[in-house]
């Protein structure tokens, strides 16, 4: 499993208030999650009324599928009216990479041994 994470900013220089940047937020995460199945979410600059810092997830096997699918998510964004594109960042993680992949919050397996299949990333 991979999960791409990609971190962009966006400038609305034409927002006089909290409640236009959100109009703006809110139509940008909505056309991505329904276009490109992706998880968006405003992560940072909440209270700043002309920046936006959304985060943005996927998950898939091939790490040339999230890279093609953030190149279409990036130039959408820099064609974007009403706010324009900063900077953006991104990385591909794998699966077990994640400090709690077999684990919940407390330090306890997620599954027991009659539980888990017989994949051997499964086993700690």
């Amino acid at each position: 499993m991979l999960i791409g994470v990609l971190q962009f900013e966006l400038i609305v220089p034409e927002s006089r208030s909290l409640k236009d940047k959100r109009r703006v937020v809110k139509s940008v995460k909505d056309r991505l999650h329904r276009e490109h199945l992706v998880s968006v979410a405003e992560v940072e600059a909440l209270d700043h009324h002309r920046i936006a810092v959304m985060g943005l997830a996927l998950v898939s096997n091939s790490s040339v599928y999230i890279h093609s699918v953030f190149d279409r998510i990036l130039h959408k964004l820099s064609t974007l009216e009403g706010a324009r594109l900063g900077e953006a960042t991104r990385e591909v993680l794998h699966g077990d990479q994640l400090p709690t992949a077999f684990q919940t919050d407390e330090g306890e397996p997620l599954w027991t041994d009659d539980e888990r299949r017989d994949a051997p990333e499964a086993r700690p």
